[in-house]
């Protein structure tokens, strides 16, 4: 049975579910099982990251999620309703930003509403509002190549959130970023996140990352791709922000456990991204 999610009323709505999800690709050298076996559902505003080696489908995850293509076997469920394809409910943020050189930011943000040909006034109105609210209120008028990494992933933010999705899929939007503007976003993405009450996946390798970010943390091995734990954050660690989550007593307590029940099953992280004792060591 899938695992739910529960706050401290009992259990929650569950938005994203797989239920004896499995995946298999198929190319000229034959078939790859990348996923096996996975059960796990996410509730209604929970913060949940998938964290393993490479290779462990953690990706393939996120991609079933967003109906980008339906698993081999099992169900991938929103709102208890089959996944058939990509949908408004769920917005995908990815490591590189993809904003249009040739539009403005504020474009960039509304490329949606030009897509379905129903942008206004009030559209317009709406980004320039979000975009403020994101810590860019002069970004509108301005194009891609004149903001810092950081700012450029900020209006992708506002891009991803315009269309008011229920969902939020982020596959290592920090990744590319210097450690600075990056603990910056973390903060930012957890407060925005937090506010508007959305639920939100997040692939990294950065252990430290996600368990300043999230309530769970599902741990993945590879060959095949399965769940080898889920691990809940202190609940003393949920309510900080990142940056004070990665300072606080229990931090690194969590971290190692995270680290040791990866490194337990051979694969390893692949990159650090803690502050103080919380960093992995470099292999």
């Amino acid at each position: 049975m899938p695992m739910l999610s529960k706050d401290r009323n009992g259990e929650r709505n569950v938005t994203l579910e797989l239920t004896g999800v499995s995946h298999a690709y198929v190319g000229v050298r034959g078939a790859r099982l990348a996923l096996e076996g996975l059960n796990l559902a996410v509730g209604t505003g929970e913060f949940v990251s998938l964290v393993g080696p490479s290779g462990c489908g953690k990706t393939t995850v996120l991609s079933l999620l967003a109906g980008l293509f339906p698993p081999s076997r099992g169900r991938v469920l929103l709102s208890g309703q089959p996944v058939r394809g990509p949908s408004a409910r769920i917005g995908y943020m990815l490591q590189q930003d993809y904003l249009f050189p040739w539009r403005t930011i504020r474009d960039n943000v509304l490329i949606g509403f030009d897509i379905a040909g129903n942008r206004n006034a009030g559209a317009s109105e709406a980004a320039d509002a979000l975009l403020a609210e994101l810590g860019l209120p002069d970004a509108g008028g301005r194009y891609p190549h004149e903001l810092s990494g950081g700012m450029r992933q900020r209006a992708a933010l506002a891009r991803t959130l315009i269309a008011g999705p229920d969902v939020l899929l982020l596959d290592e939007p920090f990744s590319a970023l210097d450690m600075t503007i990056k603990l910056q976003l973390e903060d930012l993405v957890w407060e925005t996140l937090r506010k508007l009450g959305k639920t939100a996946v997040l692939v990294t390798h950065d252990l430290a990352e996600a368990a300043a970010m999230s309530e769970r943390v599902v741990v993945l091995v590879a060959d095949p791709g399965t769940i080898a734990d889920v691990v809940d954050v202190p609940a003393e660690l949920r309510r900080l922000k990142p940056t004070e989550a990665r300072k606080a007593q229990g931090f690194n307590a969590l971290f190692d456990r995270l680290w040791k029940r990866i490194g337990r099953d051979g694969g390893g992280a692949e990159e650090g991204g803690g502050v103080g004792d919380g960093e992995v060591p470099q292999e």
